[in-house]
């Protein structure tokens, strides 16, 4: 009886052995379960994050888009007018822009970029410079919002 109970006691110790190796796989599974979950949270966190931030931009160049042609107007009001209150507006409207990361192309005196600039016309002057602007070209956060419409200079023969 003796050697039977030794027998069973080393039965169980190799049992309890296994059975603690097989709880510690399962527990490192667990853990790796877990921060493999919680890496996925903290990425769709990120992801959503951006997605909301994208949302926002989008609906802000919606809107600024439709703004633009008031802008248009008082820039032509102020051609035809010395009044200023429309001066006033206009800076005043400009640096709320400004503070939504929208800003101004600049396009006179500079070279001509089809990225940023639509030429409408040519007229006689330096070669691919930019001569005058019909309508103000914008871009909100390095993105154009709408290309600066000028008119290029060319060189007559």
């Amino acid at each position: 009886m003796v050697g039977m109970n030794k027998k069973h006691e080393e039965t169980d110790k190799e049992n309890t052995k296994d059975n603690e190796e097989e709880l510690l796989k399962v527990k490192e599974d667990l853990e790796n379960q877990l921060k493999r979950s919680v890496a996925d949270y903290q990425n769709l966190e990120k992801r959503i994050a951006g997605e909301k931030s994208s949302w926002i931009r989008t609906a802000n160049k919606d809107l600024i888009l439709r703004l633009l042609p008031g802008i248009d107007n008082l820039f032509l009001a102020e051609k035809h007018t010395q009044d200023e209150g429309v001066k006033i507006s206009i800076a005043h409207f400009i640096d709320i822009l400004k503070g939504e990361g929208v800003e101004k192309i600049e396009a006179v005196g500079h070279d001509f970029d089809p990225v940023l600039m639509e030429a409408v016309g040519t007229a006689a002057g330096e070669e691919g410079k930019v001569l005058e602007e019909t309508k103000a070209g914008y871009k909100l956060f390095d993105e154009v919002l709408r290309p600066a419409q000028v008119i290029v200079g060319k060189r007559e023969n």
